[in-house]
């Protein structure tokens, strides 16, 4: 009897494990694929998995979903390199450094920041972050192509204004786990007049310096001290998520970005009620 009983532990842990795997990877490839069609990352999506399906605290899915995210950056480098030019970005290099300044900034203090505050007020601010994202995701999606730039072109205009912007998405990016594409490539688009095929690009540039800096600020923190989550949750994801924004990236065109924006926007906005709104529906239960 005693055997029995010091195994079920030992047994219902690698059954968690082994469902954490096999979900992080069956969940990552849809989200990639739509990641994909649409041009974006797609960890605003993760999350709620992370913290709804798969079980994991908030305070455990950010890091997480900032370590996927550079896998799924890194990998959409690459694969843009290989199909696209680079030189179309050369004349935005002062805006891309302007926002890469002001990024790195907030996403070092980001992890401090999510350090400090309570699950439920993390949990607030990522529901809030997440709605927000999933009404852009709406919005844009009646939106032309490319618009007029809504900074003039000058530097003495553009570097301020790029710092500036890259703050706050160092700030989402750090607090969300994401690469900051849903805010960055807005950001390019209406205050700088980039063409959203450039602000894609541009954007990975972006997210690549922000979310490592993120990634290495939680850590020294000691987010990855469970080594079990690289393997079960992590790598698959990953993999999932580059196997997916891979077929997401050959189906472009089938489906228009713009109708898929506006559901997926709607989508988010369900997504992060049901796991968010709960989370702290439950902490409210728990106090009381």
């Amino acid at each position: 009897m005693k055997k029995n009983n010091s195994s079920a532990p030992e047994f219902t842990t690698t059954s968690l494990q082994a469902r954490r795997f096999r979900l992080s990877f069956l969940y990552a490839v849809p989200i990639g694929v739509l990641g994909g069609l649409i041009g974006l990352g797609g960890a605003e999506f993760r999350l709620p998995v992370l913290a709804g399906t798969l079980g994991y605290s908030v305070r455990q899915a950010v890091p997480l979903n900032l370590a996927v995210s550079l896998i799924t950056i890194a990998a959409s480098l690459a694969i843009r390199g290989s199909t696209l030019s680079f030189s179309q970005v050369i004349p935005l290099l002062p805006v891309i450094l302007s926002l890469i300044t002001g990024a790195v900034i907030t996403a070092f203090f980001g992890a401090a920041i999510a350090h400090r505050l309570s699950n439920e007020q993390l949990e607030r601010i990522i529901l809030v972050l997440l709605v927000l994202i999933g009404i852009a995701l709406i919005i844009e999606g009646f939106l032309p192509q490319q618009i007029a730039a809504l900074l003039p072109p000058t530097l003495s205009w553009r570097i301020p204004a790029g710092i500036f912007f890259g703050l706050a998405i160092g700030l989402v990016s750090s607090l969300l786990g994401v690469a900051g594409g849903e805010v960055i490539i807005p950001t390019l688009v209406f205050a700088f007049g980039v063409d959203i095929k450039t602000a894609g690009t541009a954007s990975l540039l972006v997210s690549l310096p922000t979310v490592l800096v993120g990634v290495i600020k939680y850590a020294s923190r000691g987010a990855f001290a469970d080594r079990t989550v690289l393997g079960n949750t992590i790598a698959p994801m990953g993999v999932g998520s580059v196997i997916g924004a891979i077929i997401g990236g050959m189906l472009v065109g089938i489906i228009p970005a713009a109708l898929l924006k506006m559901m997926l926007g709607v989508i988010l906005n369900i997504s992060a009620f049901r796991v968010f709104h709960k989370a702290n529906s439950s902490n409210h239960k728990s106090e009381s």
